[in-house]
């Protein structure tokens, strides 16, 4: 065998995404509320891009030419002014100064900022503001704080004081008395171990309470959650109407999730990218734009780029801002049009549900749009990800209108959905003192001309969060 370099030449065809490419997907697969968020970013850090009622009055009002020289002086400017104002707003009396000497435009903005909405507090803030009213050894203090920012979000300790003491090399005795001084703290329940500690905390805080909730929490808990009432009464010796009555005072008295009514993270509301409105005995669809500013090229720097030839340096800059600009916006455009070319689609094949409801939505899968719009199924994923649409039976997730479906005995093809939401109307109009099993489910579905497995419509009453036949039962 010889060993040495060799050339040889081979052909091949390769899918090389470009970063315009890569941008464009980004984009598409944005939601409407980050797209804005993205738009704000893109116009703070490109100076060549600008909405387009602002270029406009730039056009409007032509300013001299500029050197490069001159160029640099101004950014330099433009800079040192951004400098002055962060200083000045650090002083303490930057609000009176704003107040007296700014215009209508700034008052607005403080106003705005006055009556945002404070952040919640969060549970752990809530348990060390007491702790630090309470306690004054600074070693006992530093061990609460680590039990409280282990809690989980509904209040429960799942390491116990022996871990503790030994994550943190402290004796067992201190750490044996801060898990003791969380427990006491409001609200009730926190840092149980489990659920049944949370309740029976609870129960104790109580002046009375009946003997037998106390047994049914500490014994009976399990057949509680699984409905078993009458196993509940034959075990106790009470008759079904106490135990009802210990579970009504259980439900109404006691929080199994002491936690959960602390603030978490913000909630982010669902603003429609597509509307959907019926005109003479039409459906349009609309989308947004209003909502997305529309952005433009600042005319300003795109003069800058005619004055700055005789610079190579100050010219490849300028070039390369404004080339991003103009991707960027065409990306903008690109997914407005996408999305608006898929939720098209989508409203011709789903008038039945439009008009009619979920029990009128047709089977659809993603491929089926890729081929009717000429583009490919990620694209179409990636266009329905997020995005919602407002129509006359309400705002849905775009992907719901995609599912699978089954022939019905009329040889029409119904969706899952569609299934789901016959499901749930069975389920609603039984008799609740002899629930349906799901064989029954079956068979009633079977009557309406929907045949499916009884796995399958486990699944579907799992997904639609029912319980089983024993817990829906009522005593």
């Amino acid at each position: 065998m010889r060993l040495g370099l060799t050339q040889s030449l081979r052909t091949e065809q390769r899918l090389v995404q470009s970063p315009q490419m890569i941008q464009a997907m980004q984009v598409l697969q944005l939601p409407l509320l980050e797209l804005k968020d993205q738009i704000d970013q893109e116009l703070q850090e490109n100076v060549f891009l600008e909405r387009k009622d602002e270029a406009e009055r730039s056009e409007a009002q032509p300013a001299a030419p500029e050197q490069p020289q001159q160029i640099e002086d101004r950014l330099q400017r433009e800079f040192s002014t951004e400098i002055d104002q962060l200083e000045a707003r650090m002083e303490p009396n930057w609000r009176m100064r704003s107040q007296s000497f700014s215009g209508d435009e700034e008052d607005k903005k403080l106003e705005a900022l006055a009556n945002t909405p404070g952040r919640g507090t969060s549970l752990a803030e809530h348990l060390m503001t007491q702790v630090r009213t309470q306690e004054s050894d600074p070693d006992l203090v530093r061990v609460i704080e680590h039990v409280v920012f282990s809690l989980d979000d509904e209040g429960r300790l799942h390491e116990t004081a022996e871990q503790i003491a030994q994550q943190l090399a402290v004796p067992l005795p201190l750490a044996d008395e801060a898990v003791e001084v969380v427990r006491g703290l409001e609200p009730t329940g926190v840092g149980a171990r489990d659920l049944r500690d949370c309740l029976l905390m609870q129960l104790d805080h109580m002046e009375f309470v009946r003997p037998l909730t106390r047994r049914i929490v500490e014994q009976h808990l399990d057949d509680l959650a699984m409905n078993k009432l009458p196993k509940i009464a034959k075990e106790t010796g009470a008759s079904i109407e106490e135990v009802k009555e210990s579970w009504e005072f259980l439900r109404v008295h006691c929080n199994p999730h002491p936690g959960a009514e602390f603030s978490g993270p913000p909630s982010t509301g669902v603003v429609p990218d597509v509307l959907i409105e019926e005109i003479d005995g039409r459906f349009e669809v609309k989308s947004q734009r209003g909502s997305v500013p529309d952005l433009a090229i600042s005319p300003i720097y795109r003069n800058l780029l005619q004055e700055a030839r005789n610079d190579p340096k100050v010219y490849e800059y300028l070039r390369r801002k404004i080339e991003a600009a103009k991707w960027f916006i065409e990306a903008v455009h690109q997914r407005q049009n996408t999305i608006e070319r898929v939720a098209t689609e989508i409203v011709r094949r789903q008038e039945g549900f439009l008009r009619h409801g979920v029990q009128h939505l047709i089977p659809m899968k993603m491929q089926d749009i890729a081929d009717a719009v000429h583009v490919h199924i990620s694209t179409v994923s990636r266009a329905a990800s997020g995005k919602y649409i407002q129509t006359p039976q309400g705002i849905f997730d775009m992907k719901r209108f995609f599912s699978s479906g089954t022939m019905s005995d009329a040889g029409d093809m119904v969706s899952q959905q569609a299934i789901k939401d016959t499901l749930r109307q069975i389920v609603d109009a039984e008799d609740k003192d002899a629930p349906m099993s799901d064989d029954q489910l079956v068979e009633e579905l079977g009557k309406r001309g929907v045949h499916i497995a009884r796995r399958t419509v486990t699944k579907y009453r799992k997904a639609l969060g029912i319980d089983s036949s024993t817990r829906r039962k009522h005593f």
